[in-house]
């Protein structure tokens, strides 16, 4: 009503009420509106908190307060009695759930003996249900304490006034296969590939990270890729290398837990205890299975933060006073169409592996060179232009201590195969070779 006045006034209109001797053309009109509007929402108000209080009263005392009839009951005087023809089916599924313990296999097991839903008739003569129940209508009916005898309200149970048809064992048995059920995949103990990272990485804009995938040939290649917001510029997302990023977290925990944890004891010494047992937790972590180093992450509320100079990580350890942060400097490196996480070669927490494209190309550069000076030709070598033949025999030529590097993985990380291979002013000299590629 305060909106329509508004309205009005702004079209130099006013308000005239024809039962009531009052208009919002002078003060006293407005006043008596504004008091009758607010006397209209207090009514509105009270009659709201009355209503609710009604139900949560009602429920308290296991009455049935309307709604969709669960299915193996039926409505008579306001009370829920048993259907005859549906209480062995609600039996059923409790049984063969906890047989088969998954929802997806229950709806497959319900359709193939054409379970159907119950069918209703609208006042307006539409008909609903007579379907195959589905996974979320079937999930919904498992977890109903309607189904042992007991009323739900705001999170409380309560006694109900009707007969139930299961026992309470067999649902709080059907609730503890719900909860590992839920437990396995939040550890991704059912994923063909489990990802580490899941719920705890951001890119470097600060967004979530997903997992994803894709295959090229028989090869699976995994990523973590920005998860966007309904109607958000995907312009600008992030997909980084899933088993690199891994790699780096895991071995950056285990090496703070092994060295970079102190534990003291009340007296204010070192506990050495706690120090070895987290020592052999750290051990234990670099081999454990991604379900295990998974559990273990989020058990101490790992959060993960690519930023494009480094990796940082907080995590709370049981029982340390502190909250740990460990940041690992790796940067992001663009090798072919993808980015790549480099890791700075004196960081201790991670160890820099060889490049393989670089190995490659070194090897490649060798028996170039063979082929073209005393015609010795290694496997697909003569397939190759002589362009492409002689700018891989050029990279025969780099320095030894380069060559010792890119072997070792200690090659500075923005070197990648393509700028080597695209490297046309390649100087003979190998000073000016370390300076170009960066060595130096």
């Amino acid at each position: 009503m305060p909106k329509i006045v508004e309205i009005l006034d702004e079209n130099e209109a006013s308000f005239v009420s024809v039962t009531q001797s009052f208009n919002t053309t002078n003060s006293m009109g407005r006043l008596t509106l504004n008091v009758l509007l607010s006397f209209a929402q207090f009514e509105r108000e009270v009659t709201g908190e009355r209503i609710r209080d009604k139900v949560a009263a009602s429920k308290k005392k296991g009455m049935w307060m309307g709604g969709p009839v669960p299915l193996g009951y039926r409505i008579e005087e306001r009370k829920l009695l048993f259907e005859p023809s549906e209480v062995e089916s609600v039996r059923y599924i409790f049984d063969r759930y906890i047989e088969l313990k998954s929802v997806p296999k229950m709806v497959d097991d319900l359709a193939a003996k054409d379970f159907r839903t119950r069918k209703r008739v609208l006042s307006s003569g539409r008909v609903l249900g007579g379907v195959h129940i589905g996974t979320g209508a079937l999930t919904l009916m498992l977890q109903n304490p309607i189904y042992f005898g007991k009323i739900r309200h705001r999170g409380e149970l309560y006694d109900g006034e009707h007969e139930p048809i299961i026992p309470q064992e067999l649902f709080d048995r059907v609730q503890s296969i719900f909860s590992d059920n839920r437990r396995d995949k939040t550890l991704g103990k059912k994923s063909r590939n489990p990802s580490l990272l899941t719920g705890m990485i951001t890119d470097p804009d600060g967004r979530p990270m997903s997992p994803t995938q894709s295959k090229k040939q028989s090869r699976t290649y995994r990523y973590y890729s920005t998860r966007f917001k309904p109607l958000q510029n995907k312009t600008s997302a992030w997909h980084l290398p899933a088993g690199e990023l891994e790699e780096l977290v895991i071995k950056a925990v285990a090496n703070h837990l092994s060295h970079g944890l102190i534990w003291k004891s009340e007296d204010g010494t070192l506990d050495k205890d706690r120090i070895d047992q987290y020592r052999e937790t750290a051990k234990n972590l670099t081999c454990s299975s991604i379900v295990e180093q998974r559990k273990f992450l989020l058990k101490c509320q790992t959060k993960v933060q690519v930023e494009a100079k480094a990796v940082k990580i907080s995590l709370s350890i049981e029982k340390h006073p502190d909250p740990i942060n460990i940041s690992v400097d790796a940067k992001l490196v663009s090798k072919g169409s993808e980015l790549r996480l480099a890791v700075t070669p004196d960081n201790s927490s991670a160890k820099h592996e060889p490049d393989p494209v670089l190995l490659r190309l070194i090897a490649q550069a060798f028996a170039a060179r063979d082929y073209l000076i005393d015609g010795i030709a290694s496997p697909n070598i003569s397939d190759y232009s002589q362009r492409h033949l002689r700018n891989l025999a050029r990279l025969s030529f780099l320095a030894p201590d380069i060559i010792t590097a890119i072997v070792r993985g200690s090659q500075p990380v923005n070197l990648t195969g393509r700028r080597l291979l695209r490297a046309g002013d390649l100087p003979l000299d190998w000073a000016g070779q370390r300076t170009l590629l960066g060595f130096e």
